[in-house]
C-alpha cells in the first residue's frame, strides 16, 4: 500500500464527521502512526474522535487486525497440549492469574499468560510476582516455549514485538482522556491476547466500584465485542462477568496478595478466590477442549497438584518459591467503632488506600513497594466487636497513612448486629 494513499486529516475528518473508517484508511493510519508518520497529535484527534462517535463491529475488528500486523504473532509449534489464557479487565485484589494458570496446567492445557504492571489502582500481576526473590519477567520467545513445554505455564512480561501499535495508542489514551472507550478498549486487549497464539481465551471482565466498568451494561457490551473480536479471529473466546463491588479475598498489595495466592494453592485460602479460581479454570480447559467439572479443579488445589506447577513455574523464571516475602516496616490497623455487621466495603476505596500506601504508581515508571498494602480482617456478612481489626494498614514509609486512611473514609460502613447483609455472587453473567 502507497503511503500516499490516506492522509492524516482526512482520516480524522472522516470520524468526526461520524462516518465509518475504511479498511484502507484503518490500515494506514495504525501503520503510518506505529512507524511514527502519523503525529501524536493527529492520533490524539482521532482517539477522540472515536471515543465521542464509536465504530462499528468491522471497524473494531480491522483496527484490532492493524493493531496484531504492526509487530509479531507468537506461536507454539511444538507443544502436544492445547493452550488457554485469561484476562481480566483490572480490580482490586484481584490475584488470580497466580493460581490460576498452575491449576490449569494440571490438566494437560498449557498457559502462556503474557501479564502487565499496575497503574493507579489496580495491581499488576507482574509488580506482584516479583515481590518474590529472585524472580524474572522478562523471557525470551524460546523460554517461553521452553517453559511452556517443561512446566505448563509461563506468567511473563510481553515481548516488545507484540502489538507495539497498542502500546503507543495505550500510552496516549492514557493522557488524553480517552481510555474509557469500549471500541479502543476491546481492541487494545484483543489486539494483544490475539497476537499472543493462545487458542482460547477466557475473559473475566470486572463490574462495580473498583473496576473499569461500574455498570454492568457497559461491561456486558465490552465482553460482548471482545467475544465476537476473539471468535471473529478463530480464538474460542468466552466471557465472565464479576463482581468488584468489593475486593477480592483480604488483600490488596503485592507481597500480601502472593501470599494469599499461596494459600489457595495449599488448598486454603478465602472463598471467593477460590471460587473465582475454578470457575475461570473450568471455562478455560473447556475452551480448550478438554473439559473437566470443578470438582476434579478443587481436588487439583486441595491435593496438592497446582501448588507443584507453581512452584515449578517460579524457579524456572529464578525464583525462590520458599524465599520469604517482604514485610512491612510499618503497619496500623482500622478498628470497628462498635459491634456490628459490616455492611459495605468499597473496592475502589480500599484500592487507593493500597495505592498511596505504595503498592501502586502513578506513571509507569515508578517503583512499587513490595510490602506494601491492605490486608482484610472482615468481609460483608461478617459479625464484628468494638474494637476488632477490620484491615491492617501495610507500608514501609509511614507518612503515607494520612492519605491512606483519607481514601478509606466512608469506604465501609457497619450495620446493626443481626441485620442480614445477602452475600453477592462472584459470577454475574456468561457471554460466548
Amino acid at each position: 500500500m502507497s503511503l500516499e494513499q490516506f492522509d492524516a486529516v482526512d482520516v480524522i475528518r472522516t470520524k468526526r464527521d461520524k462516518h465509518h473508517l475504511s479498511p484502507g484508511q484503518i490500515d494506514w493510519v495504525i501503520d503510518a502512526y506505529t512507524r511514527g508518520l502519523v503525529a501524536e497529535e493527529q492520533m490524539s484527534a482521532l482517539a477522540m474522535a472515536i471515543f465521542l462517535n464509536g465504530m462499528n463491529r468491522s471497524e473494531i475488528e480491522r483496527w484490532t487486525n492493524a493493531m496484531i500486523e504492526s509487530g509479531e504473532r507468537l506461536s507454539y509449534p511444538g507443544l502436544t497440549v492445547p493452550t488457554a489464557d485469561k484476562h481480566s479487565t483490572g480490580g482490586v485484589g484481584d490475584k488470580i492469574t497466580l493460581p490460576l494458570a498452575p491449576l490449569v496446567a494440571v490438566f494437560d492445557v498449557a498457559v502462556p499468560q503474557l501479564s502487565g504492571r499496575g497503574l493507579g489502582h489496580t495491581g499488576g500481576t507482574l509488580d506482584k510476582l516479583e515481590s518474590i526473590p529472585g524472580w524474572r519477567a522478562n523471557l525470551t520467545n524460546d523460554e517461553v516455549q521452553a517453559q511452556l513445554a517443561s512446566v505448563g505455564a509461563v506468567i511473563c512480561a510481553a515481548g516488545p514485538g507484540l502489538a507495539p501499535a497498542d502500546k503507543k495508542l495505550y500510552a496516549l489514551r492514557d493522557v488524553t482522556s480517552t481510555v474509557e472507550c469500549i471500541p479502543l478498549i476491546a481492541s487494545s486487549i484483543m489486539s494483544k491476547k490475539i497476537a499472543e497464539g493462545t487458542g482460547a481465551l477466557v475473559l473475566d471482565v470486572k463490574v462495580g466500584s473498583g473496576a473499569f466498568m461500574k455498570d454492568i451494561d457497559n461491561a456486558r457490551e465490552l465482553a460482548r465485542t471482545m467475544v465476537d473480536l476473539g471468535t471473529d479471529a478463530g480464538v474460542k473466546t468466552v466471557a465472565l462477568l464479576t463482581n468488584m463491588e468489593s475486593p477480592l479475598g483480604l488483600t490488596a498489595g503485592n507481597a500480601l496478595e502472593v501470599r494469599e495466592s499461596v494459600e489457595v494453592l495449599a488448598g486454603g485460602g478465602p472463598r471467593d478466590v477460590v471460587d473465582l479460581t475454578v470457575a475461570l479454570a473450568v471455562e478455560m480447559l473447556a475452551a480448550a477442549g478438554k473439559p473437566t467439572d470443578e470438582v476434579r479443579v478443587r481436588t487439583a488445589l486441595a491435593d496438592g497438584r497446582a501448588m507443584d506447577v507453581w512452584r515449578a513455574m517460579i524457579r524456572a523464571q529464578g525464583g525462590d518459591p520458599d524465599a520469604p516475602l517482604p514485610t512491612a516496616k510499618e503497619t496500623e490497623a482500622i478498628v470497628a467503632p462498635a459491634d456490628g455487621v459490616l455492611a459495605r466495603l468499597d473496592a475502589y476505596g480500599v484500592g487507593v488506600a493500597a495505592w498511596r500506601l505504595g503498592a501502586g504508581r502513578a506513571r509507569k515508571e515508578d517503583p512499587v513497594q513490595f510490602a506494601a498494602g491492605v490486608e482484610l480482617h472482615a468481609k460483608p456478612g461478617d459479625a464484628v466487636m468494638a474494637g476488632q481489626p477490620l484491615m491492617t494498614l501495610h507500608t514501609d514509609t509511614p507518612e503515607r497513612f494520612g492519605r491512606a486512611y483519607e481514601a478509606l473514609e466512608g469506604a465501609w460502613e457497619l450495620a446493626p448486629i443481626g441485620t442480614d447483609i445477602a452475600a453477592s455472587p462472584v459470577v454475574l453473567d456468561r457471554l460466548h
